[in-house]
């Protein structure tokens, strides 16, 4: 089953590429392999919620943070799709780096970026599985609660 095809599968529509807010591009392709720059959870080009990941009353809710990590791989892939010339010419997932604005005492960013890593998997099946960092960082650009980043393999 195709990449497009397993997405009309699961509901999801592919977004616009988000237009870069600084001097990169969304993504750049070497040999069989795409990176992506750094990927918010744009909805319509705005972020959903803005803040640090943690349990405390006025933070970002670590579920909520997982689903906006979603919308990050989600992103993502459109980013790869339009480098190579639409997402049907991905063929999996070799890395993910997530990022997790978060408070100091919380320690649940691999959990946050769980949402990113299982939306990729139910996209490519095994291709889909992948080497992972997850890190806990003070702010991101945009005061956005998540950020993904993923090398995507291609024919």
């Amino acid at each position: 089953m195709s990449v497009s095809q397993r997405l009309a599968e699961m509901g999801v529509e592919l977004p616009s590429v988000a237009a870069p807010v600084a001097a990169y591009i969304p993504a750049k392709v070497h040999g069989d392999l795409v990176y992506t720059s750094g990927q918010l959870p744009f909805v319509d080009g705005l972020l959903p919620e803005t803040g640090k990941v943690g349990e405390a009353e006025g933070l970002v809710y670590p579920p909520d943070a997982q689903f906006y990590a979603r919308r990050c791989a989600l992103n993502a892939l459109a980013a790869a799709g339009a480098a190579v010339g639409g997402v049907d010419r991905l063929t999996g997932v070799l890395k993910l780096t997530g990022f997790v604005a978060s408070v100091v005492d919380f320690t649940g960013q691999p959990g946050v970026i769980n949402g990113a890593s299982e939306f990729l998997g139910e996209v490519f099946g095994e291709a889909g599985s992948h080497a992972r960092s997850a890190v806990g960082v003070p702010v991101l650009p945009l005061d956005s609660p998540v950020e993904v980043e993923v090398v995507f393999t291609f024919a």
